[in-house]
């Protein structure tokens, strides 16, 4: 992936990926904050992104001044795995969010993800919900891994 090789994809970061494309998201140019370094979801997002020619940083829980670094993203990819952390004001007006996240709380009946998805939409030109939107990608992803791997053998 560093490379820029082919390869298979890691899945929700590809999920992430498929779901801008889609919805036609422009990416290039763009300034990215990924919230998250884990080794399969943020890391991973953050290359892919860069691929996609945008400029990314990769912040995370204890990143200083988290919430101004926040502000900044054109597109925001939370993956840090705390429920609701990033907030409404922490986002640009208009900026993108992706919330990649999946949180249980005791007591609550719906899941969340790690943005506080009430405050967000009121400020996101648009935003993944948490369940419903990154979840089914991560699913599909290996399945278009397999496809891809089994067109490659067929040819």
């Amino acid at each position: 992936m560093v490379s820029d090789l082919p390869g298979f994809r890691c899945s929700t970061p590809y999920g992430i990926i498929q779901i801008l494309d889609h919805y036609e998201i422009p990416v290039k140019g763009k300034r990215v904050i990924v919230v998250g370094r884990s080794v399969i979801l943020g890391k991973p997002a953050a290359l892919m992104l860069l691929q996609k020619h945008a400029t990314v940083t990769i912040a995370h829980s204890r990143t200083e001044d988290l919430s101004a670094l926040c502000r900044e993203a054109d597109i925001l990819v939370a993956a840090v795995g705390k429920a609701e952390m990033i907030k409404g004001d922490w986002i640009k007006p208009g900026a993108v969010v992706v919330d990649a996240g999946y949180n249980k709380i005791e007591g609550r009946k719906a899941d969340v993800g790690d943005v506080d998805f009430q405050t967000a939409k009121e400020v996101a030109s648009w935003i993944t919900p948490v369940p419903g939107g990154v979840g089914p990608m991560t699913v599909a992803s290996p399945l278009k891994n397999a496809v891809e791997s089994a067109e490659k053998v067929a040819n």
